[in-house]
């Protein structure tokens, strides 16, 4: 079997450059499509007529974003049953990353001016484009953060891989941040303040062919490593079976349930702070000094993950990190104008959310082993599209609050800073700060009172998994054997009475009789002809079925 602890360093850079493209494409996909659709996109002459469109296609987007979150599940469960040479992750990354890098660079075009020819028919087309695009885009988020799991079962290892790729996806989304007002007006075909549609298109295209290329990248140099752990007997199939093993698994909706308010409170926040700099400041281009600093600030957070996570609960992280956050928010609120001040608030509530994702990815990858001990079944992808899941709700939410404070507060096609009233600044101001305040303090309350999956709590479960191998045969390949088998030892050394073991689980006869032997070499060979039915992760353990119908455990 196929079975490695560590990936390779082709593949580590491969994957953590596919984190890069998918988070710089939903960057542009959750951020920026909604500002460009607000200022740039309806341009028909009537302040009137374009308000109502920017209305009408922001909550159409916020509808089928919120319908989509229904089928996410259901993609998990079709990667989950995906069974081809390329493993189950690969084609959906590949297919998914094309198809939606392409349509989201068509929704960054008036589509040869249809909303001005026939309105209608402009929204049906953008509806039918646009939830298929996050269909095919769920597909690839999905596919591609839940190979974390196919990729080893020890903790440590796992947060490794994903803080490889978190640094990847934190340089990825900061980049957007930083290029989108230079580059939207650097190709602008006349020179605004804010860029025109050609220059968004142009900015739109390079993203979009990042996300394509780099989502092929994965499919090419990264390999699924397989073990028995990881393999069901029976697929999880139907309504009922996918949101029986979804709720069963408690740890997995409590964190989710946590993540949730998370996810509103920063993605309003967030996809708030180019409007501020733009509209409240009137400094649109110091927008990208403030990119560009939380890059740096993205990364460091992200090396620092693995060494607090070491020292740290991940209770306790999470709360620090959101009690961070909070303080930012407060001095945001008051900082105006003044750049340093708003660049120190805005850095203090940039900088945890790196490992605030890191600490619930963790736990949801953890809670696929706490669930398959739980409900005897495990659903790698099933359990992991929640958090893609939480995410869209949270951007769908927000790009439903953007789009219609930026009408409130007048900031629409034509407008600039010295056109926003001071009633349209202060409303501004409370659903960007005050909303999210509310919903950070609800989500620490949930994840210290709900959320117990810790480090130690999975290495116990995947022990229990790993000793209780046996359980998983399928009783009907069972062969009864009678009378008396010669076993020779299978490795050199002294040989010993099992119950001398220090191991009471072993020692006990609890999964089988045997012997112990204290080896004088590291050579293990099958003392009989047999074919191999499992190798443990940590490659401690091997289980043979002989040909002569006995099934031994050498551990």
């Amino acid at each position: 079997m196929d079975d490695k602890k560590t990936m390779s360093k082709t593949a580590r850079w491969a994957y953590s450059l596919g984190a890069f493209g998918n988070d710089a494409f939903f960057a542009l996909l959750s951020g920026y499509l909604i500002m460009f659709i607000t200022s740039h996109l309806f341009n028909t002459g009537n302040a009137e007529t374009d308000a109502k469109m920017i209305s009408i296609i922001t909550m159409t987007i916020m509808i089928l974003r919120i319908v989509e979150l229904f089928i996410d599940p259901f993609i998990g469960n079709a990667i989950d049953r995906t069974k081809t040479r390329w493993g189950h992750f690969r084609p959906w990354v590949v297919a998914g990353g094309t198809v939606s890098s392409i349509i989201l660079l068509i929704l960054f075009t008036n589509m040869g001016g249809l909303y001005k020819k026939n309105a209608l028919l402009y929204v049906i087309v953008f509806g039918i484009l646009y939830i298929t695009m996050d269909i095919f885009y769920s597909f690839k988020d999905v596919g591609f953060w839940s190979m974390l799991p196919s990729l080893s079962t020890s903790s440590r290892e796992r947060e490794k891989t994903a803080s490889y790729a978190r640094i990847g996806s934190t340089v990825g989304q900061g980049l957007v941040g930083v290029l989108v007002m230079p580059a939207a007006i650097f190709f602008s075909a006349k020179a605004t303040s804010t860029g025109d549609d050609r220059g968004w298109f142009i900015f739109a295209l390079i993203v979009c062919l990042i996300a394509l290329l780099t989502a092929w990248g994965v499919g090419i140099f990264t390999r699924e490593n397989h073990s028995e752990i990881r393999e069901n007997k029976k697929d999880t199939k139907g309504i009922i079976a996918i949101f029986k093993a979804l709720s069963g698994n408690d740890q997995l909706m409590w964190v989710a349930l946590a993540y949730l308010f998370y996810c509103v409170a920063i993605y309003i926040t967030n996809s708030l702070e180019v409007y501020y700099f733009t509209y409240i400041m009137g400094m649109p281009k110091a927008f990208s000094i403030f990119s560009t600093i939380n890059i740096f600030l993205g990364i460091i957070s992200t090396s620092l993950f693995p060494i607090l996570s070491k020292k740290i609960t991940r209770k306790t992280l999470f709360s620090c990190c959101l009690g961070l956050m909070l303080i930012g928010i407060a001095l945001f609120a008051v900082a105006g104008s003044n750049l340093p001040l708003v660049l120190l608030a805005a850095s203090m509530f940039g900088f945890p959310q790196q490992m605030v994702f890191l600490i619930v990815l963790m736990v949801m990858t953890d809670s696929v082993e706490y669930g398959q001990l739980k409900l005897g079944h495990r659903d790698e992808s099933l359990a992991l599209s929640i958090r893609p899941l939480v995410d869209k709700f949270g951007g769908a939410i927000s790009n439903g609050v953007v789009s219609q404070i930026a009408i409130i507060a007048g900031m629409t096609t034509g407008a600039t800073a010295s056109s926003i009233t001071a009633a349209g600044q202060f409303k501004f101001k409370l659903m960007m700060f005050g909303l999210p305040a509310v919903m950070l303090i609800i989500a620490v309350a949930v994840f210290r009172a709900k959320v117990i999956l810790s480090e130690k709590k999975h290495a116990e479960i995947v022990d229990e998994l790993e000793k209780t191998w046996g359980k998983q045969f399928d009783k009907t390949d069972d062969t009864q054997v009678s009378g008396e088998i010669a076993v020779p030892t299978p490795i050199s050394g002294k040989l010993m009475n099992l119950s001398s073991v220090k191991d009471q689980t072993f020692s006990s006869g609890s999964v089988g009789q045997g012997f112990a032997i204290k080896p004088s070499d590291g050579k293990v060979l099958a003392p009989f002809d047999a074919t191999v039915r499992q190798v443990f992760t940590t490659r401690h353990a091997v289980g043979l079925v002989g040909d002569n119908g006995v099934v031994l455990l050498i551990h």
